[in-house]
């Protein structure tokens, strides 16, 4: 059986915004977000949308106005013909990095020649766990097997830095490292051929542009981020975990965040035949469940699985995206892999770039490409952390 090439056309996304009233992209719903977004995906490539075999968005909070699949709406809000399907995924925060790892099987098999894998997030909107308030997610036999109950992934990252030793400063050093990086890159104009201005509209009427991620604040430092109160301790989950420390802040910690990712993934006969250059293809692919007390810790599996199933290290690595849901979770692969600190998140993580859950899997892989162009590097390896305990990774080489 020949197996086509899926490769990397190109991926944009929206400036961040912050998740809350008032953030600059509060005032967009979701579907206007997402469907502005990948019509300019296509203008910019001169491509015909009627020849997009499907688009597959990641959402995790499908509830309100990112219900009712706001892939299919997304893609007939951008203009695309009636014919072009859309679904929705939700794998937590993988769900956009699952997004293109269905977009690129499907080409793979020979199934569908041009996919957008994509995904959006209006937190300001639907705020995290809106999906599950005055509902039973789990049911009896979820519940009587982990009797003693789970907890958020804030409680999960604070189990991850007792776990691993990291102290209060390591955990913000690596915070104002994130800002630093972000705010450096974004002033060399790294992020400018991924990201497309967003136009809004005030409250008052007023319509301006926004053209840079609000999340990113340069002026972060260690000694700033040491006076903010840890956000997940309880007297009860004290009792419970009387090991903890507490050291999760809302400034070691992703802030919830606005924002949409697209990616336009085809097969490399295709592209030749639409006259498209490649940027880069998918290499190898993986996803592994994990501990889901421990939620956060499938990206180490998850990168080992990878590299076993390709016969490559990290040494063979250009460049590493490890989502930064909170600070302990990178610094925990980076110790665990014995990676190098200098290839990760080099243009700053979701701490400064903010994590609009389901758009930030195709967010890591534009920002993961963008890296590797800039730099001449050829392998690049994106891992994402998934509630429940759950882990993407994905590798791919730039041509």
């Amino acid at each position: 059986m020949n197996v086509e090439e899926a490769v990397i056309i190109d991926v944009v996304r929206t400036p961040s915004g912050r998740g809350k009233p008032g953030g600059a992209l509060s005032g967009i719903h979701s579907v206007d977000l997402l469907g502005d977004l990948l019509a300019e995906l296509v203008r910019r490539n001169d491509l015909d949308p009627g020849v997009i075999d499907d688009v597959i968005a990641g959402c995790v909070g499908q509830v309100g106005q990112q219900s009712f699949n706001t892939a299919r709406n997304a893609a007939l809000a951008a203009g695309f013909p009636e014919h072009v399907p859309g679904t929705t995924l939700d794998r937590q925060c993988g769900s956009s990095q699952q997004a293109a790892h269905f977009a690129a099987q499907a080409i793979m098999a020979g199934v569908q020649d041009v996919v957008i894998a994509c995904g959006v997030e209006s937190m300001s909107a639907i705020p995290i766990g809106t999906s599950t308030i005055g509902r039973d997610p789990y049911g009896t036999r979820f519940k009587a097997r982990y009797s003693e109950g789970l907890v958020s992934q804030g409680v999960s990252a604070e189990l991850i830095a007792q776990k691993w030793g990291f102290s209060r400063d390591d955990l913000d050093e690596f915070s104002a490292r994130s800002h630093r990086l972000a705010a450096e890159a974004t002033q060399a104009g790294e992020f400018e051929r991924e990201l497309v201005p967003v136009q809004v509209t005030d409250a008052d009427g007023a319509q301006r542009v926004v053209a840079a991620d609000e999340t990113v604040r340069a002026t972060t430092t260690v000694e700033g981020l040491a006076g903010l109160n840890p956000s997940f301790r309880t007297d009860a989950l004290a009792d419970r975990f009387p090991e903890l420390e507490w050291k999760i802040t809302p400034g070691n910690s992703s802030p919830l965040t606005d924002g949409a990712s697209a990616a336009l993934i085809m097969s490399a006969r295709r592209a030749e035949q639409l006259g498209l250059t490649p940027r880069a293809r998918f290499h190898s692919f993986t996803v592994t469940g994990s501990d889901p007390l421990y939620m956060l810790t499938g990206i180490m599996p998850a990168t080992a699985r990878i590299l076993k199933q390709t016969g490559l290290n990290l040494d063979d690595i250009d460049a590493y995206e490890v989502n930064e849901a909170f600070a302990s979770v990178p610094l925990a692969w980076l110790r665990e892999l014995d990676a190098d600190p200098d290839r990760l998140n080099a243009d700053g993580g979701a701490i400064a770039l903010g994590h609009p859950l389901g758009a930030s899997g195709t967010r890591l892989l534009g920002t993961l490409l963008a890296r590797l162009e800039h730099t001449g590097g050829r392998y690049g390896l994106q891992t994402m952390c998934e509630g429940g305990g759950m882990a993407n990774a994905t590798i791919i080489e730039r041509l």
